[in-house]
């Protein structure tokens, strides 16, 4: 009986010590993009929508994103002040407390990437974004989700996951500010900026 209370013991420990790590929400994070997952289901496991990276200063001046000697790639976090938005890189949106692309959506993205086949050298940051409702950490990590869904569409098409760094707001910089379902609609997105040349 003692043998079983031990190897329960010895199979569970690393669980305990390690499975229950948190992210604090108030830090904010960029990653480079990972080959697309298959199976995505792009609902999100909670129920609200709101801020998916929440940062204590402006990222401008708090991510520094590139390394001493000035290079960018894996491992080495670009600074959001560094790039700009291009008019032919068009946002997508996503339902409420949803990351799934949507067939609408399908098509813009479908647009951007014959834009970055066309601009084989564009280094993209994709931004995460979620409207007002539910909780600042909650928001941070649906945001995430959402940059990388896109990001994950977008290496399925075969844009090099090199190319593409994501970050998430959350609820942090909206683009409309009103309490209405056609504002929060706005402020689900996903928004592509390139890096200066």
């Amino acid at each position: 009986m003692n043998r079983y209370r031990v190897a329960t013991v010895v199979l569970f420990a690393p669980v305990l010590m390690y499975g229950c790590a948190k992210q604090p929400a108030t830090m904010a994070t960029m990653t480079t993009a990972a080959p697309a997952p298959t199976g995505v289901s792009g609902v999100s496991p909670m129920t609200s929508d709101s801020t998916a990276m929440q940062t204590t200063a402006h990222p401008e001046s708090s991510s520094r994103t590139t390394d001493q000697q000035g290079r960018t790639g894996p491992g080495v976090r670009p600074a959001p002040s560094e790039f700009v938005a291009v008019r032919d890189l068009v946002d997508v949106h996503f339902d409420f407390d949803k990351y799934a692309i949507r067939p609408r959506d399908a098509e813009i993205l479908d647009a951007n990437v014959r834009w970055l086949r066309a601009n084989k050298d564009a280094l993209v940051l994709i931004e995460g974004h979620c409207d007002a409702r539910g909780t600042e950490e909650y928001n941070l990590s649906l945001g995430d989700r959402r940059a990388k869904a896109t990001v994950d569409y977008l290496v399925a098409q075969g844009i090099a996951p090199a190319r593409l760094v994501t970050i998430s707001y959350g609820k942090e910089r909206p683009q409309c500010t009103e309490h209405n379902e056609a504002c929060w609609a706005k402020n689900r997105r996903a928004h592509f900026l390139v890096k200066r040349g």
